[in-house]
């Protein structure tokens, strides 16, 4: 698990084979080998490391949901390990587990803040609502508005600054994962058509002053 909180910028030194190799500083203080690291939201389990860098298996499904494909030696990368019992979570709570990919739309100054104009699917956008939280290659970032085809985040100069959104720029692909919690309570409210009926319905909230 991790809290969408970038710890810093990692730089791909190979990726071929389905392995890739991530040169870091911070993040290998305390490494072990079968760590989880969130590489650009992705969560990556750690089967070789140096002083200056680590190794990490990609599988196929990971290169067809995410937009790994896109990068290669050169590429920049947001990291995080693995949040620990005692961490602060500043962000939210991410899983690693990329829900699918969003099209950078647009850039747009507000005061000292970007907003960041998203396009996605339409089965990711059910999961992202106003003011809820949403990871956008693993940054935990708030939602200030969502439409029809897409949703727009605000962003203050630091996280330009500490991750790979400084160097992002329009057309670009990015990993988007929907709040967890709400996948849940999408699940119990809408269950598939082979289960028993939830009986956790609009309605029943309603019913109960929600």
């Amino acid at each position: 698990m991790f809290t969408g909180i970038v710890e810093e910028l990692g730089e791909i030194v190979a990726f071929q084979h389905g392995s890739v190799a991530i040169a870091a500083h911070r993040i290998l203080e305390d490494m072990h080998i079968g760590d989880s690291i969130s590489v650009n939201g992705i969560c990556l389990t750690v089967t070789r490391f140096n002083q200056t860098s680590f190794q990490a298996d990609v599988m196929p499904e990971t290169v067809r949901r995410t937009s790994f494909a896109d990068l290669s030696k050169g590429s920049k990368v947001n990291l995080e390990r693995a949040v620990l019992p005692t961490t602060r979570l500043g962000g939210h709570i991410v899983t690693g587990h990329i829900d699918g990919t969003g099209e950078i739309l647009s850039f747009r100054p507000e005061g000292n803040a970007i907003l960041l104009h998203v396009k996605a699917p339409k089965e990711l956008l059910s999961g992202i609502v106003e003011k809820g939280s949403v990871a956008l290659d693993g940054i935990s970032l708030t939602v200030v508005s969502t439409e029809a085809t897409g949703f727009v985040v605000s962003l203050i100069p630091h996280t330009r600054e500490v991750t790979n959104l400084g160097s992002k720029k329009e057309g670009d692909l990015i990993n988007i994962e929907t709040d967890i919690l709400g996948k849940y309570v999408s699940k119990l409210i809408h269950p598939d058509s082979s289960e028993k009926p939830s009986m956790l319905t609009y309605e029943f909230f309603r019913e109960n002053g929600f």
